[in-house]
């Protein structure tokens, strides 16, 4: 009898027939029942024999089985079981959930869908977000590893880092080189579509920025690990205060902020964070930003909506009078219900 990777590869090889593989893809036949049969039989008695010949813990033989049945595209269609791109979901609750923000929604949609839509970037997906505390950035952030990942924010190719917590001790800036370069590392190396989140960015470390750039820039491709597939977000406070001026002018002038453009705010954001400290600074890493991702100030209804999300998701009841007790306590200024302080 012939090897089961022959029949595998050959599939029915009836006369008149065209040659296909018998498995995953194409119709089944009785050749091809009984091929997947032996291939079903393999990959389960194969953690088993790795497990006794090499000593293998078994979770580990598990994972190996998972990446090389999903290798064939039968498992998931991206290749990898951990990564959904689920664009479509993602519009839909940006849609939904994210209030005040038409802007920010056209801009990371524009950003992750044009990017993955590339088989081979050219470089990493940078995107910089601006904006007072409270706009949404984190939770924009939160929404893309939910629907770019099937377990989100505890997902193996998702990373976050937060200048404050990780890197607080300006003594130890070399040690943190090396710990943030070999996570970055490792983690692309088991999960090409890496997602890494940088908040408080404004107050990362120059030589950390620095440190930065190779897997950002268009190289690419360090030690054998390509990175061009990877994702890199950088959530900062910085450009609030020109974000929120220019939306206080509309609103003055009494147009609606949905008449904001990206091109008419984009140049007023550009010249002040070339004024304003941190990693737009970093002469290495200003340049490889792919998109800027301004974050209006939220107004009174806005942050109603956010209150009203927050009760649904939990199955909370509530009132009209308990949405604005909520919304009456972060906003700035005092007596005034135009932009939200913090939320």
């Amino acid at each position: 009898p012939k090897p089961i990777h022959y029949i595998i590869q050959q599939g029915s090889t009836k006369p008149g027939q065209p040659t296909e593989p018998a498995w995953p893809h194409g119709n089944l036949t009785t050749n091809q029942n009984t091929t997947n049969c032996l291939v079903a039989i393999q990959i389960f008695l194969f953690p088993i024999w790795c497990s006794y010949l090499l000593d293998w813990k078994l979770p580990m033989v598990t994972e190996l089985v998972s990446t090389w049945y999903c290798g064939f595209g039968r498992c998931c269609p991206t290749g990898d079981c951990r990564v959904v791109n689920n664009i479509t979901g993602l519009e839909l609750v940006l849609s939904k959930r994210l209030h005040g923000q038409h802007l920010a929604k056209k801009i990371v949609l524009k950003a992750i869908q044009g990017f993955l839509e590339k088989r081979q970037p050219e470089k990493a997906l940078t995107l910089s977000f601006h904006g007072w505390s409270g706009t949404g950035k984190n939770f924009v952030a939160c929404l893309m590893a939910e629907h770019l990942y099937r377990d989100g924010l505890k997902s193996d190719c998702v990373k976050i880092f937060i200048s404050v917590l990780h890197f607080p001790h300006l003594n130890y800036m070399d040690l943190y080189k090396i710990e943030l370069t070999k996570q970055i590392t490792e983690t692309v190396a088991l999960c090409e579509q890496s997602l890494f989140i940088f908040d408080e960015a404004e107050k990362l470390h120059p030589d950390l920025l620095n440190a930065l750039e190779p897997y950002v820039g268009h190289n690419g491709n360090i030690d054998e690990v390509d990175y061009r597939q990877s994702i890199f977000l950088f959530l900062s406070n910085t450009g609030g205060n020109i974000i929120n001026k220019v939306a206080l002018d509309f609103w003055q002038a009494g147009q609606a902020r949905e008449e904001i453009t990206m091109e008419y705010l984009e140049q007023l954001l550009r010249r002040d964070l070339l004024d304003a400290p941190g990693f737009h600074h970093s002469s290495t890493l200003k340049n490889l930003i792919d998109f800027l991702v301004p974050f209006l100030p939220l107004e009174y209804h806005h942050v109603k909506l956010c209150a009203r999300d927050a009760f649904l998701a939990r199955d909370l009841q509530f009132t009209e009078e308990m949405l604005d007790e909520v919304a009456r306590t972060i906003f700035a200024p005092k007596g005034k219900k135009l932009f939200s302080f913090l939320l």
